[in-house]
């Protein structure tokens, strides 16, 4: 093999780094129901076709380093691309916790369903929640502006710079406060809903300490949380969306 084309293959072999490395954890493309083979496929496959944009900007770097050079550009290019897939995995991981919230506040926390897009199983309510953002990275077209994002990622953290601990951190730290505060806002209503029923349903059971008031209330306890759940949860997905899409635009 040739010099240039040793070169070449190694300069794709880093895109794929970051690329393979950020789909890793990337919502929608990460998802454990998505086979192995094709996820590295589709690495592969966005690599190659994102490439020409991004060659001329690596053949330089991989031409003048050395063997322990290309080295930490390899590994660089691996944590670069982590950390671009952590920050937003991290909108899901917040919306899985509203999920969370929610179902606990309806009194559904209890009945585990069937895990879909995850491994481990978790309340109906909250895989319904996160099935239908994933469904809506991918009708908002949302994950070739991924894709888009990854090449534009080169201006902002480039190669040559590797990789950035301090930075990385705050931005992490950024990321997961604003995407936990819009786990707030999302939940907000079911905690207040909550709150206020529990109140009723302990107040009731004091007044009439002989009837099992929290047995008898609890199917208009879910049957109200589903009603809220059913006027509320349009609301709360374009709310997430606006803010994954702000963070996949703007970052």
């Amino acid at each position: 093999m040739s010099v240039e084309l040793s070169e070449l293959v190694f300069s794709l072999f880093l895109i794929f780094c970051r690329f393979g490395s950020c789909l890793l954890l990337m919502p929608g493309f990460s998802s454990s129901r998505v086979p192995m083979q094709v996820r590295l496929f589709l690495s592969l496959a966005i690599s190659l076709a994102l490439s020409p944009a991004l060659l001329p900007t690596l053949q330089p770097l991989v031409a003048a380093a050395d063997d322990n050079g290309k080295l930490a550009l390899m590994i660089s290019e691996i944590l670069n691309g982590l950390f671009i897939g952590l920050l937003g995995r991290s909108f899901m991981i917040a919306l899985q916790f509203a999920g969370h919230v929610i179902a606990n506040s309806v009194g559904m926390g209890m009945q585990m369903g069937v895990p879909i897009d995850e491994t481990d199983p978790m309340p109906a309510v909250a895989s319904l929640i996160t099935l239908t953002a994933t469904t809506l990275i991918f009708v908002l077209n949302l994950h070739a502006e991924i894709a888009r994002a990854l090449i534009a990622s080169y201006s902002a953290m480039p190669a040559a710079a590797g990789f950035s601990i301090r930075g990385s951190l705050v931005n992490i730290t950024d990321n997961l406060d604003e995407a936990f505060l819009l786990c707030l806002r999302i939940s907000s209503p079911f905690v207040l809903y909550g709150i206020v029923v529990n109140f009723a349903i302990g107040l009731a059971n004091k007044l009439t300490p002989t009837i099992p008031i929290y047995f008898i209330s609890l199917p208009f306890v879910l049957a109200g949380g589903l009603v809220l759940l059913g006027y509320t949860i349009s609301d709360f997905l374009i709310l997430f969306m606006q803010d994954f899409e702000r963070w996949v635009l703007v970052g």
